[in-house]
């Protein structure tokens, strides 16, 4: 009889939630086809099977398992399987839909638009998805939908409490874990400088006018090139502290994109950086960014990044300091662009100035050695010619 154990996706995942069994409790299964798919903390994943015979499922769709605890068993198609667990009696669904985001309803006979595992999830709590407000693109309705339709069905805290205690999300959980084994761990420290975006800008008008769609880019897509550009000429921060007496350094410039997404913060890798035209890069990131908001990217697309960029200047964020991923050496943080007065030649002009602070590891370099990195930042975007060209 052969185990079937909640698998380990990455290093800092330690539990995983069953989502979906694609065989019954009782069905035979043949190695290599789809088992289930689970939920980590960043993607959803689906399990092949790694035996062949009758499956007796332990742990039902909906639980959260610890990493390597047995969910299940594949025994030979002889074996009668056992009694299968009782299942949990779907929740009733409360007639009226949660607040959200605006958007309409769906009308009598229209088909739902609906992700695969919104609507598992909706079949799995008894949700009417007539009843849900779609947040996705288009109105889709998403993960996200069907969990804040659930949250409706918590009771509310009697009037006058002070507080309550709420679960914190698995993903909170890891980002919580991550943050503080990397400030405990990595003695970071700042630096800051201002980039004028006036050609970057310019460039990026032009490019949209001449290529319409197909050269849509964006202040970040020419910031991720920049800074992959930039790690090129600084090998330093590209690399990793292995032990007190060893530094590896990465060859190749896989950038993390930070992306934020209701259940929190994730960094899908953008590989090869440094080596993509620019409009390719840019819909590379375009596409990660999508994926990582819907999870729908591979575990191993989170993985392998040897430095990030995190941007707020869409939510007019002027300036920030951004916290060191663990195994990388830095992490640039990257404001709005602002109309500010600068001097030039003696005359005053108003230039849209971008805020850019680096977050660099004391371990593997010093406050020099970041300073030169963030000025090739700077003179890539400020002669953004070069990123086309290089």
């Amino acid at each position: 009889m052969a185990e079937v154990i909640m698998p380990k996706m990455g290093d800092a995942m330690v539990t995983g939630k069953i989502l979906a069994w694609r065989k019954k409790h009782g069905e035979r299964v043949t190695k290599g086809e789809p088992l289930l798919e689970i939920e980590t903390d960043k993607v959803n994943v689906e399990v092949e099977a790694e035996h062949s015979g009758v499956l007796h499922i332990l742990a039902q769709e909906g639980e959260v398992v610890p990493v390597g605890q047995v969910i299940a068993y594949i025994d030979g198609p002889e074996t009668a399987a056992p009694p299968r667990p009782t299942e949990t009696k779907p929740v009733e669904a409360p007639p009226a839909p949660p607040p959200g985001e605006p958007a309409a309803l769906p009308e009598e006979g229209e088909r739902i638009k609906a992700s695969p595992l919104a609507r598992r999830l909706a079949a799995q709590h008894g949700i009417d998805l007539t009843k849900i407000r779609g947040t996705g693109p288009g109105g889709r309705i998403v993960e996200r939908d069907i969990e804040a339709y659930l949250a409706q069905l918590q009771p509310a805290p009697p009037p006058g409490a002070e507080y309550e205690d709420l679960a914190l999300p698995r993903m909170r959980q890891a980002i919580a874990r991550t943050v503080v084994q990397s400030k405990q761990t990595i003695p970071h420290f700042y630096v800051t400088a201002e980039a004028d975006l006036s050609r970057a800008l310019e460039l990026r008008k032009q490019l949209e006018e001449a290529l319409g769609e197909e050269g849509r880019i964006t202040i970040n897509d020419l910031v991720l090139k920049a800074t992959a550009l930039a790690l090129r000429q600084h090998p330093d921060l590209r690399s990793s502290i292995l032990d007190d007496r060893t530094l590896r350094r990465f060859n190749r410039i896989h950038l993390g994109i930070m992306v934020a997404t209701p259940d929190g913060l994730v960094a899908p890798v953008l590989r090869d950086a440094d080596r993509l035209p620019l409009l390719q890069l840019a819909r590379e990131a375009r596409r990660l960014i999508e994926g990582a908001r819907d999870k729908h990217l591979r575990q191993e697309e989170y993985t392998g990044a040897v430095f990030s960029v995190s941007n707020l200047g869409m939510y007019d964020v002027a300036s920030f300091v951004a916290i060191i991923p663990p195994q990388q050496a830095g992490i640039l943080a990257v404001g709005r662009a602002q109309e500010r007065p600068v001097v030039r030649e003696g005359r005053v002009e108003v230039r849209p100035l971008v805020s850019l602070t680096v977050s660099a590891d004391h371990r593997i370099t010093d406050g020099a050695g970041a300073a030169e990195f963030l000025m090739e930042v700077k003179r890539l975007l400020e002669n953004p010619i070069l990123l086309l060209t290089t």
